[in-house]
């Protein structure tokens, strides 16, 4: 059964539901789905490549690129309107800025987009040209994904990195907000306040939906990064000779610790950006 199918028979259901909640009951079965990918049950216990978290702030710089682009070109549009918060919510100078604090001011020269986040980035600048008021969808479902989480993770990231200052954490500030509850009640409201047609609010559902299933394929396309980097560490293991993988281990074995940390913060801020924290 189609995305379209199973989102109108869902709709069919819920005619006296808000719109955010309408849209928390249409994407539970993909919210399920993207808890349980591969990536999310995988425990990353061996990998050390630090461009892994590269990854994930490229993908997150692109995306949010697209989107907030978008919002700011289509700012005055009803659909749009009423969940226009720049100042509170805009995430792509915090990345930008966390990407300079690691990786220095040339990180743009080292920039690889993947398949899956430029198809989402597509679809991001083609309903901000065809149908603004689908944005609300992706932008509900990225920013109070990130307002959820992101402070409890921004200290642990702080902690368990031994980071001094807030520095490199930026993503998971939003000195705007002083109050993610009472914001995120605000940003529901001001949502249901947007008045649709019924097909527009379908297909509002839809492009939910839609946003799942972009960033499961968001998921995958990690996971294969994650595979090719296992492969290439097991290859180096069979064809170095024992001298040369007793030095490699023995820097490794000091890293260790603070490459899974930053992996598995890594996949927690994925988890946030993406929505998977409850909305």
């Amino acid at each position: 059964m189609d995305t379209e199918t199973k989102t109108q028979m869902a709709t069919e259901q819920m005619t006296d539901m808000d719109l955010s909640e309408q849209i928390k009951k249409v994407t539970k079965e993909s919210h399920i789905r993207a808890e349980n990918t591969e990536l999310m049950m995988n425990n990353l216990p061996f990998f050390y490549f630090l461009f892994l978290f590269h990854f994930v702030c490229y993908c997150d710089l692109f995306i949010y690129l697209a989107l907030e682009e978008e919002l700011d070109r289509n700012s005055n549009h009803p659909g749009v309107a009423p969940i226009y918060f720049p100042a509170e919510l805009a995430r792509l100078e915090a990345i930008e800025k966390d990407l300079e604090y690691f990786y220095g001011q040339d990180w743009r020269e080292k920039i690889v987009v993947p398949g899956a986040t430029k198809r989402y980035c597509h679809r991001l600048r083609q309903i901000g040209k065809e149908s603004p008021e689908f944005l609300l969808a992706h932008a509900y479902t990225r920013y109070l994904g990130d307002l959820s989480g992101g402070q409890v993770l921004g200290r642990i990231a702080q902690k368990s990195m031994g980071l001094k200052s807030s520095e490199g954490l930026s993503f998971f500030a939003f000195p705007g907000v002083t109050s993610p509850n009472l914001f995120k009640q605000l940003y529901r409201s001001r949502m249901n306040s947007v008045e649709l047609t019924e097909e527009e609010r379908n297909g509002v559902l839809e492009e939910a939906v839609r946003a799942f299933e972009f960033n499961i394929q968001v998921f995958d396309d990690l996971q294969k990064m994650l595979s090719v980097t296992e492969d290439t560490l097991q290859n180096c293991s069979t064809h170095s000779k024992p001298v040369q993988m007793l030095q490699i281990n023995g820097s490794l074995n000091k890293t260790i610790p603070l490459l899974r940390m930053v992996l598995g913060l890594f996949v927690a801020l994925a988890t946030v950006s993406m929505g998977i924290y409850a909305l």
